[in-house]
């Protein structure tokens, strides 16, 4: 499927069917990650996979009762290292995009989970004290097809030159 298709189709997935993710999937969402782009290269990331049932079921709780956090096939803790680079978060996010569109195009839904208590995460997960939960990856296979979410016009979101002075896009259909 080509990359724009895939921006089109992408959803937030909230209900997952109870299945696994496949091991050979799962590390080509997991290396499209690594593969991902960052400010110098610094690479100030770390991801955890979490597939056991009972930590996912514990992460539901630290992630204020989003039950698709135990329902997912697998989470991914998206962490950043502060000490590797002033943008230990901006990168991860970008990792965690690249992640998100492999998963898509290996026909699995994601969604991202950026409320969560970070201490319990950290106690849960084991992750050490300097490093900062970025987001959680929510993978697995979808048990639902939302509708598109509303978005906002070009007119109002893109400029050219300046501020204020909307960009001058082709016509189109949509």
């Amino acid at each position: 499927m080509e990359v724009f298709r895939l921006i089109l189709e992408r959803r937030s997935i909230r209900k997952y069917r109870r299945e696994s993710v496949p091991k050979d999937i799962l590390e080509r969402i997991l290396e499209a990650g690594r593969l991902a782009p960052s400010a110098r290269n610094a690479q100030p990331w770390f991801f955890i996979v979490v597939e056991d049932d009972e930590i996912k079921s514990k992460l539901v709780e630290a992630c204020d009762g989003q039950r698709h956090v135990g329902e997912a096939g697998v989470v991914i803790a998206v962490l950043g290292d502060p000490s590797i680079s002033p943008r230990f978060s901006q990168d991860p996010f970008i990792a965690a995009s690249f992640m998100t569109l492999e998963a898509c195009e290996e026909g699995l839904g994601v969604c991202w989970i950026g409320r969560f208590n970070e201490e319990k995460v950290k106690q849960l997960l084991k992750v050490p004290e300097n490093l900062k939960v970025v987001i959680l990856l929510t993978i697995g296979y979808p048990d639902e097809k939302p509708e598109p979410r509303p978005r906002k016009p070009r007119e109002e979101i893109f400029f050219l030159n300046e501020f204020g002075r909307p960009y001058p896009f082709s016509p189109h259909k949509t």
